[in-house]
């Protein structure tokens, strides 16, 4: 990602805080590179075990060009996925948690390394999500692949 790419991502990330400058100050000042964002204003996130977070990735990125920003905690044991806000009031699905309105969540520094949680697929600053509808197609498809042995 060139440094446009990670600038506009970092401002389309940080907008989403209440204090901008905060957040670019922490990502600057805490050593693992992470600040806590609120979801629900730009974007939501869908978060997956790993088990059928990375099967998902991987059918995820066959059906669309580009997912939108995926993430993974520390120690690869939860993948999410960024989708559009609203998206956590209305997901239905089980073994899936749903982070919207009212919650926070760790993000990193776009394009720099971190002491943990990282991305899989970095944000692009356009605010470009991955649709939900396709993103349930692409963990159907991984659960059933799964399934298959």
């Amino acid at each position: 990602m060139g440094s446009a790419g990670g600038k506009s991502a970092v401002e389309w990330l940080a907008s989403v805080a209440y204090d901008p400058e905060g957040v670019r100050e922490e990502w600057e000042c805490n050593p693992l590179g992470v600040a806590l964002l609120p979801a629900g204003r730009k974007w939501d996130v869908l978060i997956l075990g790993s088990a059928l977070g990375y099967p998902t990735l991987d059918v995820l990125t066959r059906l669309a060009d580009r997912p939108g920003p995926v993430l993974a905690d520390f120690g690869d044991a939860r993948i999410g996925f960024f989708v559009p806000p609203g998206t956590a009031a209305r997901w239905l699905g089980t073994g899936v948690r749903a982070v919207g309105r009212g919650t926070w969540i760790v993000v990193p520094y776009p394009g720099r390394p971190t002491g943990g949680v990282r991305w899989l697929v970095p944000p692009d600053g356009t605010g470009h999500l991955t649709d939900p509808v396709l993103l349930e197609l692409a963990m159907h498809e991984a659960a059933a692949q799964l399934a298959g042995g």
